[in-house]
Parts: C-alpha cells; structure tokens; sequence
C-alpha cells in the first residue's frame, strides 16, 4: 500500500496532478478539495488509496487527512466507488457532507452526480455514526479569483468531461452558472457550482 507520496509537482489540473517522484511519474486523481489546496506548491505531499482492479491500479490523492478518511469511508459503502466518492469530494467540502450525513440530508447528497435517492440514503444511515467524530476544522483555502476567462472556461470544461460529464451537459452548466456570476469567479467555484446544477 503506498500511503503518500512526496515529490515535484510536474501538472495540476482539477482532477489530477503528475508527482516525480525520484524520477518516476506518478499519476494521481484529487478531487476540487485537494486541488484547491495545493496552490502553486512546487514540491508537493499527498496523503494515498491505490485502488486496485484487475485492469488498472489507480492512485487517489488527497491533501488533508480528514478528506483521505472521509473518502475511506465512502468507498466502504456498497454502490460507491472511487470515482463517484471523489465526485462527491468535488461536488461538496468535507464540512459540508459531513453535516448532511449528520442532519440527515439525503438532498444535498443526491444532488451530486450519478448519487440517487438509495444510494443518499444508505450512505447517511452507515456513516452517521462514523463522521465527525475527529472533530477537525478544515477550513478551506480559496484559490483566489481568476476572470471567468475562455482558459477557465476551458479548464473547467475539461474537468467537467474528465469527471464523467457528457461536453453538451458540461458546456450548459458551464455557461448557466456564469450567466448568474457577477463579477469574476475562481476555476474551482465555477466547477462546483456546475457540478451542483441540475
């Protein structure tokens, strides 16, 4: 089990990062959360989950401790897989699902793609007593605002695609959220506010 890896970050895009690690390429999926969080760090250290199959070995990443357990415990739930735990870490903070989980919030939870009402449900009723209980503070460092330019645009339609969205879906929620934005909005926000319209 490989349970971090520190190296120079070599590519950072919304959905993964590149780690050289001694010379070898390490292709890892993070989440909006993690990505955030990494700002410009040249030299970079993420938590890990190798996630085997017989097809791939997939590495996820994550920054902080509380989003790597909080994941664990979402793959641990029968009907979620990696990708669609790290949907839901992209689609809402750590604070925020596990405050769903604990008012029993099965909307919010279903609002993130590909979640349905079963599957909410289940995971509120096997975590409720399970989260919260480190008891972290997590606050979330913002990006800082970038113009809803075409590159932002475009980054966040790559994302967008990467996490499992057909483009014409993509593009639409793209341009409804900025149509609402005023002023100017970060890469990240603009990803999670179209991963949150319906």
């Amino acid at each position: 089990m490989i349970a971090y890896l520190s190296g120079k970050l070599v590519i950072k895009d919304p959905t993964y990062v590149i780690i050289d690690v001694g010379g070898i390429g390490y292709l890892v999926k993070i989440s909006l959360q993690t990505y955030s969080r990494i700002k410009d760090e040249e030299q970079i250290r993420l938590l890990t989950f190798l996630h085997i199959k017989e097809d791939a070995h997939t590495l996820y990443g994550f920054k902080e401790e509380d989003e790597k357990r909080l994941f664990l415990l979402l793959i641990g739930i029968n009907g979620v897989g990696p990708n669609t735990g790290l949907m839901i870490l992209s689609s809402l903070s750590t604070e925020e699902i596990e405050q769903a989980i604990l008012s029993g919030d099965v909307g919010t939870i279903q609002h993130v793609k590909g979640i349905g009402t079963k599957t909410a449900q289940r995971i509120i009723l096997e975590l409720k007593d399970k989260v919260g209980k480190a008891g972290n503070d997590g606050s979330t460092a913002s990006l800082g605002f970038l113009k809803s330019s075409n590159k932002t645009r475009e980054e966040a339609l790559q994302a967008l695609i990467t996490l499992g969205f057909p483009k014409a879906a993509a593009e639409k929620n793209i341009a409804t959220v900025l149509k609402k934005t005023v002023g100017e909005i970060s890469l990240e926000d603009l990803i999670k506010a179209s991963l949150k319209t319906p």
